[in-house]
């Protein structure tokens, strides 16, 4: 099949289907005397465990250590829950953040008028001034 039929059949467009090749996360495919990529379904089924796996949040380093992990069957699955839990891990630091984040933007929303006058703590705490920053700064460095 071709790089179009691959993509409806994996989900991965053919943009990300040649920047995956580019970068050796995938294996160059052969090619048509026309020198068009032909992709069989060991390919296609490389390419759905690639979307999953980012389709999880897994950076393209994370993914390439699974997918070589999900090739190598002579692997423990430690090693796999390893990748799995570190991820965890950093999903967890990024909600907290995020929550951290929320929480602020709420105080700063609530604190300003919303009204006709210039005046207004989310500007000034985005630009460090005011007692909003104050007390916003001190949150976030609370939370990393």
């Amino acid at each position: 099949m071709n790089i179009g039929e691959a993509s409806a059949a994996s989900g991965v467009s053919a943009k990300m289907i040649r920047y995956y090749e580019e970068i050796g996360l995938i294996r160059p495919v052969g090619r048509t005397g026309n020198n068009y990529r032909v992709y069989g379904e060991e390919e296609v089924h490389v390419l759905r465990f690639i979307k999953r796996a980012r389709s999880l949040g897994f950076s393209l380093e994370e993914t390439e250590t699974l997918l070589k992990l999900w090739q190598d069957k002579s692997r423990t699955s430690a090693s796999v829950k390893e990748v799995a839990t570190a991820h965890i891990s950093d999903l967890e630091r990024r909600i907290a953040e995020m929550q951290g984040m929320v929480k602020t933007l709420k105080h700063l929303a609530h604190c300003c008028g919303g009204d006709d006058r210039p005046s207004c703590p989310i500007l000034d705490d985005l630009a460090g001034e005011g007692a909003g920053a104050r007390q916003s700064s001190t949150k976030t460095r609370q939370i990393a």
